[in-house]
């Protein structure tokens, strides 16, 4: 497969660039949640795996430009209806390709609706970052007063296996949760420039090179911080390979995780999922 992130070798020749948008929604009819709109347009697309009787609803979406490069142009919109119980998840982790260096950032908006007495699980896997790369993402999650929410944002910063290193990156990532119309959570990091000095700090990354941030907004989310502590190890300075924290205010938890390499970072990311999902199993593609 061709570097979508390559220099081009003329100044005449234009950098290939990837649109995609994707509208899907769920409806609750009698006891199942079902698909009730399917709009996919460009490289991304979403295929729904056949469920056993009484499982969740699930939603797979696929980027098929096998990546995301600088000036690529994602729009996501993801609909839970009242009282369903849905879960979104993507077939692989995503890849954050080296820019031009003259290439305006990619942009990649999702936003998800979350309406009375619904649940939303949105579980993608993790985004990993090349060298190089240049992206401006935004998630924003509106939320009725009576719905919950669970949701995942995890990035890698390079393929330790590969023996890759990240000495440049732009990354400006947001998380916005609306919950019954109230800013609950805004969530900003920003990358920028020559970022292995900062990287190498105590303070930021350290030895770390792969991070995420866990979300969880319930009426009982508060209840869950005691044992999310003691499964992270969290209240004391960690001797394996993750340092996690755990905050907690007005029904809403917020887990953030730093691990020394992409496999740590997923054991506890999971172990995070199953006590924020009671014990609910991560969705299949993980498992592939």
């Amino acid at each position: 497969m061709p570097d979508r992130g390559m220099d081009c070798a003329s100044p005449t020749v234009r950098p290939q660039r990837a649109f995609g948008r994707i509208r899907v929604r769920f409806e609750r009819r009698g006891d199942i949640t079902a698909l009730a709109v399917l709009r996919q347009e460009g490289c991304l697309k979403a295929r729904m795996p056949r469920m056993e009787p009484g499982a969740t609803a699930e939603a797979v979406l696929l980027n098929t430009s096998g990546g995301v490069t600088g000036g690529d142009d994602l729009g996501l919109e993801i609909a839970a209806g009242a009282a369903t119980r849905l879960i979104v998840t993507t077939q692989a982790a995503e890849r954050f390709y080296r820019a031009t260096p003259a290439s305006p950032p990619a942009t990649i908006r999702t936003t998800l609706s979350v309406a009375a007495s619904a649940h939303l699980d949105w579980l993608p896997q993790e985004t990993i970052l090349f060298d190089g790369c240049r992206a401006d993402r935004t998630l924003s999650v509106e939320m009725a007063q009576t719905a919950s929410f669970v949701g995942v944002e995890s990035l890698l910063f390079g393929r330790q296996a590969m023996g890759e290193a990240v000495q440049r990156a732009w990354l400006t990532d947001r998380i916005r949760i609306r919950h019954g119309g109230r800013l609950i959570l805004h969530d900003a990091t920003r990358i920028g420039g020559d970022i292995a000095a900062l990287m190498a700090r105590a303070g930021t990354f350290g030895d770390a090179r792969a991070m995420a941030t866990v979300v969880f907004v319930s009426p009982d989310a508060e209840g869950r911080v005691t044992a999310l502590r003691d499964a992270l190890g969290t209240g004391t300075l960690p001797e394996g390979p993750v340092e996690a924290g755990v905050s907690a205010w007005n029904g809403l938890v917020l887990v953030r995780l730093l691990a020394l390499d992409g496999a740590s970072l997923r054991r506890a990311v999971m172990t995070t999922l199953t006590i924020l999902r009671a014990g609910a199993a991560v969705p299949g593609v993980w498992r592939l």
